[in-house]
């Protein structure tokens, strides 16, 4: 009896666990680059199931129809501050989120270059966003496939 209850203990601890995570994110943010170029970004949130910190899956485009993949880090210092490092450190993004805005600086990798972003968030339909988790399921397998 004492095993039953034992067991039935630990699926139910289990579940609760699986439930208290939380769903993902999606949003999609768009804008201009150096005020005059399309910018549009897309970002995946959610808890990472080690240590319960939000992590994010992004990509990125400018200029053409190609993702850029995005690897991102928010400031644990500076509230809604983040650092987006474009694949093949080809560019990074100091954003600070306002809201739904985003607005910061585009760096290219030679430092010589810092153009202003500024991104505000778009609504998506739900055939939107698995059309975006399509591309960058696209975007990681073709950058990080062996």
């Amino acid at each position: 009896m004492k095993k039953v209850f034992l067991f039935f203990a630990i699926c139910f601890s289990f579940l609760n666990h699986v439930n208290a995570q939380q769903a993902p994110v999606f949003n999609l943010y768009k804008g201009t680059l150096d005020g005059k170029t399309p910018v549009t970004i897309y970002i995946k949130t959610e808890e990472n199931p080690c240590t319960a910190d939000l992590m994010y899956t992004s990509m990125y485009r400018y200029k053409s129809n190609k993702w850029i993949q995005l690897y991102i880090t928010q400031n644990k210092k500076v509230e809604n501050e983040f650092v987006m490092v474009e694949h093949g450190f080809s560019g990074v993004l100091i954003l600070k989120k306002t809201g739904n805005t985003f607005s910061g600086l585009w760096i290219s990798p030679d430092a010589k270059k810092q153009l202003k972003i500024d991104l505000k968030e778009a609504s998506m339909t739900k055939k939107e966003i698995e059309s975006y988790e399509n591309a960058m399921e696209k975007v990681n397998y073709e950058n990080n496939d062996c």
